[in-house]
């Protein structure tokens, strides 16, 4: 983690954060928004799209998440479709420019497979590997794909691959499965340690929250998986350590409004989501550190 200096909360003072989001069903592409304290966000471009999406039949750019390289590279990964078995990718020095989109056919090898959801990307320092995480639904693989579990029978666990240049990719694997249906997985590191925030996704009991599980390792064991969301029906957790503090922020797609919960031990969480100001209807992102230069060109769009 970038060491980084307390923002002062509610003023023009703090290093850039950049949030990427998509809008209605993704179909124009990238928006991004951003913030200094991390509560009051504004749009970039005001609120146009900075990437069209052009994978796949359906041409949609949903969940986007970037992470940086070591090389100060932005790379991105997307949901192109609701039944594609791959993902988008494509990288960027500014995130203004970006290269050809492509698609990463992650689940290919399992020709039943009906999605590959809200794919994350993270760069782990320790191991020189970028991980790539998603959500998908092999039929019949798992045992709770019972009517009543989730919506029209799917029954996700998390998958995963790594890389270290995006040209090669390490045979996909099973990433994490708790025993039920989850999906919106998000990986950070807090020092040594390995966070992974993820949606329970199931229907009966009903659940739609975000929790907290930790590791050693990038890829697990997961334990001490813990709630952390303050209400049901939300999704898309990301996280960012700012000054003292761990910010996650999450989608009440019910609600069309995005909240917040920030904590200083990982443990208790403070809910701020009466003063987060964040961006009309906007869905599903990532959060992410800029520098002022790249802030200066984006703000010129």
């Amino acid at each position: 983690m970038l060491g980084v200096a307390p923002a002062i909360f509610g003023q023009e003072t703090g290093p850039p954060l950049v949030f990427t989001y998509f809008l209605g069903n993704g179909e124009d592409g990238l928006h991004l928004a951003w913030s200094r304290d991390g509560l009051d966000w504004k749009p970039i471009a005001g609120g146009k799209s900075l990437l069209a999406p052009a994978v796949s039949e359906a041409k949609l750019m949903r969940d986007p998440s970037i992470t940086r390289g070591p090389d100060g590279t932005f790379y991105m990964v997307w949901t192109v479709s609701w039944k594609d078995r791959g993902i988008g990718f494509a990288s960027s020095k500014d995130l203004i420019h970006w290269s050809e989109q492509r698609s990463i056919p992650v689940m290919s090898h399992e020709p039943t497979t009906r999605n590959a959801w809200a794919p994350e990307v993270f760069y782990d320092s320790a191991s020189e590997r970028f991980y790539i995480l998603w959500s998908s639904t092999i039929p019949s693989r798992f045992s709770a794909e019972e009517k009543g579990t989730s919506e029209d029978r799917y029954d996700h666990r998390m998958y995963y691959t790594t890389t270290k240049d995006f040209k090669e990719f390490s045979p996909t694997q099973l990433y994490f499965d708790p025993g039920y249906n989850i999906i919106d997985g998000f990986l950070a590191k807090d020092g040594k340690t390995y966070l992974l925030f993820y949606k329970d996704e199931r229907l009966q009991p009903e659940k739609k929250t975000v929790l907290l599980a930790t590791a050693d390792s990038p890829t697990g064991p997961w334990e001490n998986a813990r709630e952390i969301s303050h209400q049901n029906w939300v999704e898309g957790p990301t996280a960012i350590q700012i000054g003292e503090y761990w910010y996650v922020y999450y989608d009440c797609y019910r609600d069309d409004r995005y909240a917040v919960i920030r904590s200083k031990d990982l443990q208790s969480w403070e809910n701020l989501t009466s003063q987060l100001h964040f961006i009309p209807k906007a869905r599903h992102g990532t959060v992410l550190r800029i520098t002022e230069q790249e802030l200066t060109e984006l703000l010129k769009l």
